[in-house]
């Protein structure tokens, strides 16, 4: 099996772990098995070919971790929900603790959930509705 092939199949397994987990990023690290696929493909060494992927792989993480931190918390009415996601919106779930990052895990449809906190003061154990889904997270706000 050609190195090529052997890294269009990591690129393939990062995108595959990103539609199960939600996680823009690995996306960011599939792009960097790509570099490195086509490296191989143009004739380059095997260290070539790595320093591409962690090269390629790791500046794009960098980008969109800044971008996100540049843009900050989101409004209300910039969530947007997929699916059947906006079925949920709503909903109320109870909140036993919060962790010191402002997420939590709940339990809601028959499954343990993890959620964040949308508002500026530290939220509070209690009776809480489900503003929006952001990828694989329940937002949300105090009842």
């Amino acid at each position: 099996m050609s190195d090529s092939t052997l890294w269009w199949i990591v690129a393939g397994f990062f995108v595959s772990l990103e539609l199960l987990t939600g996680s823009f990023y690995l996306l960011m690290l599939a792009l960097g098995a790509s570099a490195a696929a086509m490296a191989a493909m143009m004739g380059a060494s095997q260290s070539a070919q790595l320093i591409a992927a962690a090269t390629v792989g790791s500046a794009a993480v960098y980008l969109w971790h800044r971008r996100l931190l540049q843009r900050g918390m989101l409004g209300v009415e910039d969530y947007t929900t997929t699916g059947l996601g906006s079925l949920d919106v709503g909903e109320q779930v109870s909140v036993s603790q919060w962790g010191a990052d402002g997420t939590t895990h709940v339990h809601y449809r028959g499954s343990e959930w993890k959620a964040r906190y949308h508002g500026a003061h530290v939220p509070s154990a209690g009776l809480h509705r489900i503003r929006a889904i952001e990828s694989n997270y329940l937002v949300l706000e105090k009842v």
